[in-house]
């Protein structure tokens, strides 16, 4: 298993939100490519990184950090965060990132999705998938920066896409991101279970190297944290296990 660091970028900071409330935000730095070096010190060989203002309103006011990031060659980059329409996509994987991770679009409009995914190749794309439990304990996904709570469930949706060749799951459960609360294992092991050839990568509650352990066990691809090592709750030497490149470099 990968763990894959995370940058959310906000008016060109990198911070974080709690449970994806916009008004409780934690700004981390105001340099996010000093962040990214730092994940890139590590051993990360990827790094995913959100435009938070494009998730919530389709601007892409972030667009030139995230192209000087990839630009530095030393990770490789997944971006996502108001990506709506496929000249978006093109831009971004013509500067040199390596996936794109679309939200809101996939969930709202699969067929124009799967279109893209055909255009781009599936392992380009990411679909990323936000969820709340209904009473029942039914993922349901969230869109437009989990403003909006909509009625399909996670595993509906990913039933639709598999006849298109999807590669890549990028689930988050939002009522752990951002709380250091640990991750929902059982969603995870159940998303494994169901879809054992999708590469699924989990979101949401990392706090301690433990978590990392055990989402390991629960079979996932990957791992997104962010606030953890934000706050360096987890040491690098726990770290080491799940970073590709902690005893060498990226090549450029």
């Amino acid at each position: 298993m990968e763990l894959i660091p995370a940058i959310d970028l906000r008016g060109g900071q990198c911070v974080r939100l709690y449970q994806g409330n916009f008004d409780a935000q934690t700004v981390y730095s105001e340099e996010p490519t000093q962040v990214f070096d730092h994940y890139c010190s590590l051993g990360a060989r990827r790094v995913h990184v959100v435009d938070l203002d494009g998730a919530r309103s389709g601007a892409q006011d972030n667009l030139g950090i995230v192209k000087s990031l990839a630009r530095r060659k030393t990770a490789l980059l997944q971006v996502g965060g108001g990506l709506r329409d496929l000249a978006r996509v093109r831009d971004l994987l013509e500067a040199g990132i390596e996936r794109v991770v679309i939200g809101s679009v996939a969930v709202n409009a699969p067929a124009q999705v799967r279109a893209w995914m055909q255009e781009v190749g599936p392992s380009r794309v990411v679909l990323g998938f936000d969820v709340r439990l209904d009473g029942d304990g039914v993922p349901r996904l969230a869109t437009h920066g989990w403003q909006e709570q909509g009625t399909i469930s996670l595993w509906d949706a990913v039933e639709g896409y598999a006849a298109a060749g999807l590669v890549h799951v990028l689930c988050t459960d939002i009522a752990r991101d951002g709380a250091l609360s640990g991750p929902n294992f059982k969603l995870y092991r159940e998303a494994v279970r169901r879809f054992p050839l999708i590469q699924w990568q989990a979101s949401g509650g990392v706090a301690q190297a433990g978590d990392l352990h055990a989402l390991r066990d629960c079979g996932v691809a990957a791992v997104i944290s962010g606030k953890a090592l934000l706050e360096k709750k987890i040491s690098r030497q726990e770290l080491q296990p799940f970073l590709p490149n902690a005893s060498s470099p990226v090549s450029t």
